[in-house]
């Protein structure tokens, strides 16, 4: 893989992370309605493999991961929160440089523990991938024509996580994840995705063991699409649940913040203070009332994930 000095960190994100995420994470100083398009498009055939998981990865309900937040400013500098186990973020930890380079970052689990080992990230229209302890791996071109790259964890009912991206025309695709860091061809999930300025998600928010994930459109309503498990049709009907989150230009998901097993929500508004809002694992209304977790300086950060 031809590197450029961004894609190149052996030993800095490597290293560290590592070490955070062997040592358990135990790691700064919050209601509903009914559904309409976009639509998960199920008819779509769009760029299918023959088989769903080459080597025998088993179908597994979703883990909702206990993940670090990481935030990577201008200057390709990355720093970790780890969770503190009650809802909050702790203190920052340097975690890396180099990344000033990266168009998307995003967490991995490829052996369904319920932490991130790894990182898939999209530079020069390249998507790489990168375990904790290892060198950056090249996965594969053309990756330049999407809007947004992320892992909902596992989304396609096997082991590992997998992956999505949207392209310019607003179509998602959704890539089964192998464990491995490569991907399986692309499945069409729908249409109409253009219509989100915010998509995310980490694992399971309404208790049922699909992984779910959460999309805001122009108007600043919030949807929520709950997880199938099925790799073909990954997503049913989405459900609105919320207005006035366009106050908001930051919408994250790591996972479960505070340890209750359901996946939580972290969004940073235009002051750059981060406000965490916990899963309720209830559909119809999947977030408690936020809460203030981040008084200021969020908005220094050119990524989250």
């Amino acid at each position: 893989m031809a590197k450029s000095s961004g894609l190149n960190r052996t030993g800095v994100l490597a290293r560290v992370t590592v070490a955070a995420i062997t040592a358990a994470l135990v790691g700064t100083t919050t209601s509903a309605v009914a559904a309409d398009a976009p639509q998960p498009d199920r008819s779509a055939t769009g760029v299918v493999e023959s088989a769903p998981r080459a080597g025998a990865l088993a179908a597994t309900a979703a883990v909702t991961p206990r993940n670090s937040l990481y935030g990577a400013v201008s200057s390709g500098a990355l720093y970790r929160y780890d969770l503190n186990g009650t809802g909050g973020l702790k203190a920052s930890v340097s975690s890396g440089s180099g990344w000033q380079y990266s168009k998307f970052i995003t967490q991995a689990d490829h052996n369904a523990d319920g932490r991130s080992d790894a990182l898939w990230f999209v530079e020069n229209g390249r998507l790489a991938h990168m375990r904790f302890d290892a060198n950056p791996t090249d996965i594969g071109g053309g990756w330049g024509s999407y809007t947004k790259v992320f892992s909902a964890s596992n989304t396609g009912g096997g082991a590992a996580d997998d992956l999505f991206a949207r392209d310019t025309s607003g179509v998602l695709w959704h890539y089964l994840g192998y464990g491995t860091g490569k991907l399986t061809p692309r499945y069409k999930v729908g249409t109409g995705w253009n219509a989100y300025n915010q998509i995310t998600g980490k694992g399971d928010l309404t208790n049922d063991g699909k992984a779910d994930i959460v999309a805001r459109d122009g108007s600043g309503v919030l949807w929520l699409y709950k997880g199938t498990g099925n790799y073909k049709a990954p997503f049913t009907t989405r459900t609105r649940i919320g207005a006035g989150w366009g106050g908001f230009n930051n919408l994250l998901s790591v996972g479960d913040i505070n340890y209750d097993g359901i996946a939580d929500l972290t969004a940073r508004d235009g002051s750059g203070a981060l406000w965490l809002y916990k899963g309720t694992g209830n559909a119809s209304s999947p977030f408690h009332t936020k809460v203030k977790i981040g008084t200021a300086g969020w908005n220094g950060f050119r990524l989250m994930f």
